[in-house]
């Protein structure tokens, strides 16, 4: 693996997430632990983790464990299943790819295992074919989007009975398995009483901003935060979508500046995907802020309390 790669570092595992919203999750359960090993405190073993949270994150909300490791020419996350087979997620290998780990032009889902080989599938294609007249896969128009991988995972592992934390018959894909001290309800996001507006969009998010204003915690913060950087269904990603799907109208002209403007409207779901995978700790962060302070001594019991009145000087000092 490459030392070189610039990391940042990473909190503790939470315990969980909290799902607000539209879904109601029907299961509570912890994320599945991080990976054992030694390279987890490494700054550039957690910049790898940091740039595939997108793919891991969700697949941990489902009970998955999973890992990162390097395969024939790429980084690729290795998730073990609990029949003793596993699944490798990754971009192409052979030929190698010049983009950098977690931002493949396309994802290859295989499942193997260590002693039985007869047991290989490729559960999802979405690289681009390669081979002179080959006929195009329909995942390749998906291209490297973590959230059709995960739905794929989804689908067979609930066929082959190896998902841990299974999908409800009557929801879609699981946003989120954790349990929290109490679920809240959805957030009305409705515009505001007494105000008419044509950008009911930028209302909701309005209404969004006062919830989190109001927030008696920083668990209720932390599943606002939920909302926006779920890496399959928060708002980021579906900005990300927005945006996407806007640079395709823009081609349908068929003009120089329509591609253009494609290519622009594309940069900016790159940016805002991007985004979201920078901030993608900052609901676990939000949620470790909400631990109760310890309780304050009575006054007259601790022997020290006669040095208080030297101390307001020096606390500025040790805050800044």
């Amino acid at each position: 693996m490459d030392p070189n790669i610039p990391g940042e570092l990473i909190p503790r595992d939470a315990d969980g997430k909290d799902s607000l919203g539209t879904r109601r999750t029907p299961v509570t359960a912890s994320l599945a632990p991080l990976p054992d090993h030694g390279n987890v405190n490494t700054v550039w073993w957690q910049e790898l983790w940091r740039r595939h949270a997108h793919i891991t994150t969700p697949l941990r909300q489902r009970g998955l464990e999973c890992d990162i490791e390097f395969g024939l020419s790429a980084y690729i996350v290795h998730v073990a299943l609990t029949d003793g087979s596993y699944l490798i997620i990754g971009p192409p290998q052979e030929p190698s790819s010049n983009r950098p780990p977690g931002d493949p032009e396309g994802w290859i889902v295989t499942r193997q295992h260590p002693d039985d080989h007869a047991v290989f599938e490729v559960i999802y294609d979405s690289t681009p074919s390669t081979g002179p007249g080959a006929p195009e896969r329909p995942e390749a128009r998906d291209g490297g989007s973590a959230k059709h991988v995960v739905e794929a995972i989804d689908q067979r592992l609930t066929q082959l009975g190896l998902l841990p934390v299974p999908r409800s018959s009557t929801e879609g894909p699981l946003v989120s398995t954790a349990s929290q001290p109490r679920a809240q309800e959805s957030p009305d996001l409705s515009p505001r009483l007494g105000r008419t507006s044509a950008y009911v969009y930028g209302d909701a998010l309005l209404a969004l901003t006062d919830r989190l204003n109001g927030t008696e915690s920083h668990a209720e913060a932390a599943a606002m935060l939920h909302q926006i950087l779920d890496p399959t269904d928060g708002l980021l990603e579906r900005l990300g979508e927005f945006f996407e799907a806007a640079g395709e109208k823009a081609k349908e002209a068929e003009q120089d500046d329509g591609f253009d403007l494609s290519y622009d409207l594309a940069d900016a779901a790159a940016e805002i995907r991007n985004l979201g995978e920078v901030l993608h700790v900052a609901e676990d962060r939000m949620r470790a802020l909400n631990t109760t302070p310890p309780a304050r001594r009575p006054a007259a019991a601790p022997p020290r309390t006669p040095r208080l009145p030297a101390l307001p000087s020096a606390q500025p000092r040790q805050r800044r």
